[in-house]
C-alpha cells in the first residue's frame, strides 16, 4: 500500500468515525439527563434523610424504609451504573472529533 492509499483509507475512516460519534450525540444527551435527575433526585433523597432527627434513632433499614424516595433514587442510580450508564455517557467524548464539519 503506498502512502497516497494509506492517507486515503486514514481519512475514509476518520469520516466514519465522525459520523458514527455525531449519530451516538442525541442517544448521549438523553442518557446524560437521565443521570442527572437521578443524580439530583438521590442527593435530594439523602439531604432528606440525614437531616431527619429520627434517622439517628432507628436502624439503618428502618431508616431506609422511612424515606422511601431516597431508597428508590439510590437503587436506580446503583442500576443505572450496573447496566454501563457511566460507557454510554462517556463514550463518545473519548473520540477526538476533527475540527472540519464532515460532507
Amino acid at each position: 500500500m503506498n502512502s497516497l492509499e494509506q492517507a486515503e483509507d486514514l481519512k475514509a475512516f476518520e469520516r466514519r468515525l465522525t459520523e458514527y460519534i455525531h449519530c451516538l450525540q442525541p442517544a448521549t444527551g438523553r442518557w446524560r439527563m437521565l443521570l442527572i435527575v437521578v443524580s439530583v433526585c438521590t442527593a435530594t433523597g439523602a439531604w432528606n434523610w440525614l437531616i431527619d432527627p429520627e434517622t439517628q434513632k432507628v436502624s439503618f433499614f428502618t431508616s431506609l424504609w422511612n424515606h422511601p424516595f431516597f431508597t428508590i433514587s439510590c437503587i436506580t442510580l446503583i442500576g443505572l451504573f450496573f447496566a454501563g450508564i457511566h460507557k454510554r455517557v462517556v463514550a463518545p467524548s473519548m473520540y477526538p472529533l476533527p475540527m472540519e464539519a464532515p460532507p
